[in-house]
């Protein structure tokens, strides 16, 4: 066969090429022609059709999110925004912090183990990448429903690879949530993130500069796995016809990554690098392009001497694999011995494959012969921008109209705790320990909260406990029926989560849930969910520092529920002032902070109780949710509580038996007046928290509420062995932990 040479291309313009198989679209196919001004060789073919694939190149995405830089909020803690690898913050005393959320989806649905797996080592990396020790990683994770087949074939192998991968990395895995609906079944959500430290000075971009400094890629071979796996898997929507792409998922080795982390971690310490970049998606297409095209000048690269696994692999599918644990760092001539020493000390390959030029294209060879010649910015960043069309969905206003408000409601007490008896035990209410139990949640020694408390949380300077929290939420059902509200209350519930265990929200990353960009409806749910998040940071003063969009999460033509993700950062000066969920002291007074109102649209009750989704979800004000997070923080630094739990899925109901079970005390509720017993206990109003405050403190407690104008009730005492709603039921202890505590293993052991 002849090479496809760029001389090749240019003497023979009218060869067919496969550029449909690759997944892009005649007018895409036809830009590259212009740019080039002539056909592209297999290889250029290949790079183009990766980086311009909706997973890395946001075509169908950039022109909403944009508004997360068009109203970023001015927050003087951003060091790094959208952009790079992955967004970092000031934490204070010189450090700063970088953190992540992206997805692996059609990966982990096709081979659950392998693509869960790579989807932790890639997000490490990212973080790796910016120049930070990765301390920490957390994981959203949505399956269809919990009694499906399927889902006994997809979770435990997703849950498996999480906990093989990262527990191989020595990473505790200190948070996330685990969400099961109909909804997901042909498209589970696998979101993953990761939290790294560094000081200010040790921060690297992703950039190749100055003529003549050497390129090196170092890591793992390179192999078959993973090719068309941006371009194709994650780009497009499942098909039950379609055969599985078992060779587009990555295949993961933590060991090689742990050794990669450190020998990066040496090279870095000793100031080796003028520019680095991951192999993750899109591989060496998305390196060398992303690398050249952020520098100052051009780049030259030997494809021959990459590293193979597999010798008989072309230089198309060397270029698209994404075979994983490699990196790729631009070194100057001086250095290059000493980083191979690194390199070899660390038993980690590392090749020159290739210098920075003085000129402005990446031109790669294999064997002698140029097989392509492009500017790297067109490769890089300037994909097709697409304005896809959008509309409210026919469907919305009926949707909305069905108001959960008006569903049949308990008639006795006998009826309701039957009902707080089925919510707890549903499996999104039901205990997780049988999935986060097969995660190390400790190793280091610096985890300070873990699942399943309401953020994760690290020390990261053991002299001074100064800490960093994070926590992940998000809710489809909210989104279903107003996206724009939606997302502003998985901001809301994050950043709540947050302030509630004692820290300061900083910043956020998103993870972006959807379905067909091709269908106007999942459009407009699109464009609203992220107008609606970009109004709330704006509100709130949490930039957007970067994050991920995964579109075609849809199986023919249905379409996941639209599920913004939303990572929520925050720094603590001293984690002994951390506020735990439990309710560990008899005796304390319970304290409901904000307003109670009947609001039931998309809640759990109406999940669980009637299987409906329908009416409007919560309303959100983000004025009480920024004064609550004060409250929270400064009673959390100045003692005033012992305890903290964010009211959410489940009303307060769920949040008092996770509080009371956590720390093995029972409570004593009164429902306060001007609320009923049903709308007290089910109820998801946003904005509100329960508290556990000593006596001693509760008059210093209460004064602070006032002033501020928090509306804070006094709704009980945590006592004896058993939740008692006094007038209602009892419901003992024991009988709360079982309900909550057997159905996941029953349904997954």
């Amino acid at each position: 066969m002849t090479l496809d040479t760029v001389k090749h291309a240019t003497e023979t313009p009218d060869v067919e090429q496969p550029w449909a198989e690759l997944g892009l679209k005649k007018d895409e196919y036809e830009r590259i022609r212009e740019i080039l001004g002539r056909r592209p060789t297999g290889a250029e073919l290949a790079m183009y059709s990766v980086m311009w694939s909706e997973h890395c190149s946001y075509k169908s995405s950039k022109v909403h999110l944009k508004q997360f830089g068009e109203k970023a909020p001015e927050n003087d803690a951003l060091l790094v925004g959208i952009g790079e690898n992955a967004g970092v913050v000031d934490v204070g005393q010189g450090y700063a912090v970088t953190f992540k959320v992206e997805s692996h989806n059609h990966p982990s649905y096709i081979e659950p183990y392998q693509g869960a797996a790579t989807g932790v080592g890639g997000i490490v990396r990212d973080i790796l990448a910016m120049g930070a020790r990765p301390v920490a990683v957390v994981d959203p994770l949505r399956f269809g429903a919990a009694d499906h087949p399927d889902t006994k074939r997809v979770l435990p192998g997703v849950v498996a690879g999480i906990g093989g991968y990262g527990n191989c990395l020595g990473l505790p895995n200190i948070g996330g949530e685990v969400v099961f609906d109909s909804c997901y079944q042909g498209n589970p959500l696998v979101n993953a993130g990761c939290i790294g430290v560094m000081r200010h000075e040790d921060i690297h971009l992703a950039k190749a500069s100055g003529p003549g400094n050497k390129v090196i890629l170092y890591g793992a071979r390179t192999g078959g796995d993973g090719i068309g796996g941006v371009s194709v898997l994650a780009s497009e929507t499942f098909d039950d016809t379609k055969p599985t792409k078992r060779p587009a998922v990555q295949v993961g080795d933590p060991f090689q990554e742990k050794l990669l982390i450190e020998c990066t971690l040496e090279i870095f310490k000793e100031k080796l690098v003028a520019g680095i970049q991951d192999l993750g998606g899109a591989g060496l297409s998305c390196a060398t392009s992303e690398l050249a095209s952020a520098g100052t000048g051009g780049m030259r690269v030997e494809l021959e001497t990459v590293p193979l696994r597999d010798a008989s692999l072309s230089p198309e599918e060397i270029l698209m694999s994404e075979s994983q644990e490699r990196m790729c760092a631009i070194v100057e001539p001086q250095h290059v011995d000493r980083f191979m020493e690194i390199c070899e000390k660390w038993d980690v390959i590392a090749t020159v494959i290739g210098e920075v030029t003085d000129g402005e294209r990446l031109e790669i060879f294999w064997h002698g012969e140029q097989i392509v010649d492009v500017p790297p910015g067109t490769v890089a960043h300037e994909g097709p921008t697409y304005h896809r069309p959008y509309a409210r969905p026919a469907w919305q206003d009926a949707l909305q109209a069905d108001d959960a408000n008006k569903l049949p409601r308990p008639q006795s007490s006998e009826e309701l705790r039957e009902q707080v008896l089925k919510l707890v035990a549903h499996p999104n209410q039901a205990s997780k320990a049988w999935i986060t139990d097969q995660y190390d949640r400790f190793v280091q020694g610096n985890t300070v909260l873990a699942q399943p408390e309401d953020s994760g949380m690290i020390r990261i300077d053991a002299d001074t406990n100064l800490g960093v929290a994070i926590a992940t939420d998000g809710n489809g059902r909210y989104a279903k029926l107003d996206p724009y509200t939606g997302a502003q209350l998985a901001l809301a519930e994050s950043y709540r989560n947050v302030a509630a265990s004692g820290a300061k929200p900083l910043a956020i990353s998103d993870c972006l849930n959807f379905g067909s960009p091709e269908d106007p409806a999942v459009m407009w749910q699109f464009a609203e969910a992220t107008r609606g998040l970009a109004d709330g940071c704006q509100k709130l003063g949490t930039p957007v520092t970067g994050g991920n969009v995964s579109l075609y999460n849809q199986t023919g033509e249905v379409a996941i529920h639209p599920t913004p993700v939303v990572a929520v950062l925050g720094v603590i000066d001293d984690v002994n002032r951390r506020t735990p969920i439990a309710f560990a002291e008899e005796g304390q007074l319970l304290y409901l902070l904000g307003d109670t109102r009947e609001e039931f649209g998309g809640s759990a009750w109406s999940e669980v109780v009637h299987g409906h989704l329908g009416g409007l979800p919560p309303a959100v004000d983000l004025d009480r949710e920024k004064l609550l997070g004060e409250i929270l923080i400064a009673a959390s630094r100045d003692g005033m509580i012992d305890a903290a739990h964010d009211l959410s899925d489940g009303g307060l109901i769920q949040a008092v038996t996770e509080s009371c079970l956590r720390g093995n005390n029972g409570a004593r509720l009164i429902v306060p007046d001007g609320l009923d017993a049903f709308t007290f206990l089910f109820s998801e109003s946003a904005g509100r928290a329960v508290v556990a405050v000593p006596r001693s403190e509760e008059l210093r407690f209460t004064d602070m509420c006032g002033a501020r104008g928090l509306p804070a009730t006094r709704i009980g005492v945590i006592d004896g062995n058993t939740i008692d709603i006094q007038g209602q039921f009892t419901i003992p202890l024991d009988e709360l932990r079982h309900a909550h505590e057997a159905t996941i293993p029953g349904l997954l052991a």
